[in-house]
């Protein structure tokens, strides 16, 4: 990695870009009046191939050699959840609460304990530690709530100003985790990314 990159690229880009992907994918969820498997998976795949690629890519140009590890594992396991939603003929409701339950829980826990392992660090290390921590918990905390849905759970309801009858099923309320899931990301990392940061001390600078 050349000095030219290390001022043309910090932390800070990734989590803007990780927080721009996740803002789109919230937009999507949010304003799609279709919250079916295939929509969901559409959405998610989209998402986690463009952000495992913005981490696999800063795994060289921002990282040192030393600390490739975790964008590298994370990009890995966000890409292949991705390449595996993005396939049309195999989208069911099984796939995305297996998929998105599996991911969540593996990237989860390797942010957080990445985070955790690093939080004594100096300089920008250690902020980026908390903002791990933190994206980890999130993280999980999305893996953790997708299992307590039931896949096959059905509710119709009744709405008199509509005068309709709509129906609420495990995978709309699964998509609609997800799309909770990326805002709270995407406004998190956004203000990671736009926050100061503290001075990178001599090692890490070299």
């Amino acid at each position: 990695m050349t000095d030219a990159a290390e001022r043309a690229f910090e932390v800070r880009h990734v989590q803007l870009g990780r927080a721009l992907l996740a803002a789109v994918a919230a937009v999507m969820v949010t304003f799609s009046p279709d919250h079916s498997a295939g929509v969901g998976l559409a959405i998610f795949s989209g998402w986690a191939i463009a952000t495992a690629l913005i981490l696999l890519i800063a795994a060289w140009l921002v990282y040192p050699q030393g600390r490739r590890g975790a964008p590298i594992l994370l990009g890995a396991l966000t890409l292949v959840a991705g390449m595996i939603t993005g396939l049309p003929g195999i989208r069911s409701v099984t796939l995305f609460f297996v998929v998105v339950i599996v991911w969540a829980l593996a990237t989860g826990a390797a942010e957080l304990a990445v985070g955790i392992r690093s939080r004594r660090a100096e300089g920008p290390a250690r902020d980026e530690a908390r903002d791990r921590i933190l994206i980890g918990a999130f993280t999980l905390a999305l893996g953790v709530g997708l299992l307590l849905v039931n896949p096959a759970y059905s509710l119709d309801y009744f709405i008199s100003d509509a005068n309709q009858t709509f129906t609420l099923t495990g995978i709309t309320i699964g998509v609609g985790l997800f799309g909770g899931y990326a805002a709270i990301i995407a406004v998190f990392l956004g203000i990671a990314g736009l926050s100061p940061r503290r001075p990178a001390t001599v090692e890490e600078s070299a």
